[in-house]
C-alpha cells in the first residue's frame, strides 16, 4: 500500500469516528430531554407529585380482601362501588408514615344511594383498641344533602380520647386538657359552593398540629390540636374511603407534596 492510500484510509477512519461521536452525543441529549420531560410531568412547579397514574392502582392497596373488587380504574379516574365490597379504604402504599403534607384531588358522587358518605383519612394507624379498623384524622366528604356534620367536616376516629365536633364552617382548637373551643370560619365554604353530581376539588394541609380542609378553593373546616404529644396522631397512612353500599364515588387528579 502506497503512502497516499494509507493517508486516505486514516482520514476515512477519523471521519467515521467523528460521525459516531456526534451521533452518540445527539442520542444522549435526546435521552436527557426525554427524562426531563418525564420529570416535568411527575412534579409540578409548586412541588406536588402525581400519585395516581390514571391507568392502574399501582402504588395503592385495598385495606381488606373483601373490598378488592370495589376499587377499579375507569376512564382515567378511581372508581369505588359500595355494592362490591362495602365499607373500606384504598391506601397509598408508597409511604405509610406520612406526617406533614399537602394533598390535592378531585371527587364526585355519580350514585348517592341513601347516604353517599366518603372521605380522606390521614395519619392513619391500626387501632389497637379494635373499636375501629384505624385511628385517623378524617376529612369527611359526602353528597350535597348529607349535612354539615359530614360534608366538609373533620372527624376524629380516635378511640380512647374525645372525638370533638369540627363541622363544615368550624374552626376548632383543642386545648392541652382536651377542652374544645369552636369559632365560625369567616367567608368559608357554603353548601352552594359544592357541585352536585360533578367534580369538586379538595386541598388538605396537615402541618404539625394544624389541619385544614379546603373544597373548591374555600376553607371548609380546620382544627388545631394542643393535646400532649402521646395523645396525638403524628404520622401514618393516607387513605381514600368507601363508606356505604348503594353508592359510588370517583377520585381523580391526586397530587401529594410532602412537607416533612
Amino acid at each position: 500500500m502506497n503512502l497516499k492510500l494509507k493517508l486516505e484510509e486514516i482520514m476515512m477512519r477519523n471521519r467515521i469516528l467523528q460521525c459516531m461521536s456526534v451521533a452518540t452525543l445527539g442520542f444522549m441529549a435526546a435521552c436527557v430531554a426525554v427524562n426531563a420531560a418525564d420529570d416535568k410531568k411527575l412534579t409540578s412547579k409548586d412541588g406536588f407529585v402525581s400519585i395516581f397514574d390514571g391507568k392502574t392502582l399501582d402504588g395503592w392497596e385495598v385495606s381488606s380482601k373483601k373490598g378488592e373488587k370495589a376499587w377499579t380504574v375507569e376512564n382515567g379516574y378511581i372508581a369505588a362501588d359500595g355494592d362490591k365490597g362495602g365499607r373500606g379504604y384504598l391506601v397509598y402504599a408508597e409511604d405509610k408514615e406520612l406526617a406533614d403534607f399537602e394533598l390535592k384531588l378531585s371527587y364526585r358522587f355519580p350514585k348517592v344511594g341513601k347516604h353517599a358518605n366518603s372521605g380522606i383519612s390521614i395519619r392513619a394507624v391500626k387501632d389497637k383498641t379494635r373499636n375501629r379498623d384505624f385511628q385517623t384524622y378524617h376529612a369527611d366528604l359526602g353528597h350535597v344533602g348529607i349535612g354539615k356534620e359530614v360534608l366538609g367536616a373533620w372527624d376524629f376516629h380516635t378511640p380512647g380520647r374525645e372525638e370533638h365536633r369540627c363541622f363544615r364552617g368550624d374552626s376548632l382548637v383543642i386545648a392541652e386538657d382536651d377542652k374544645p373551643t369552636i369559632t365560625p370560619i369567616a367567608a368559608g365554604l357554603k353548601l352552594e359552593d359544592i357541585k352536585k353530581n360533578d367534580w369538586n376539588t379538595v386541598h388538605i394541609i396537615a402541618k404539625g398540629n394544624k389541619f385544614q380542609l379546603f373544597i373548591n378553593g374555600k376553607l371548609s373546616s380546620k382544627f388545631t390540636e394542643n393535646l400532649p404529644e402521646e395523645k396525638r396522631l403524628k404520622k401514618g397512612m393516607l387513605q381514600l374511603q368507601l363508606h356505604d353500599p348503594g353508592m359510588i364515588v370517583h377520585f381523580n387528579d391526586i397530587q401529594l407534596k410532602v412537607l416533612k
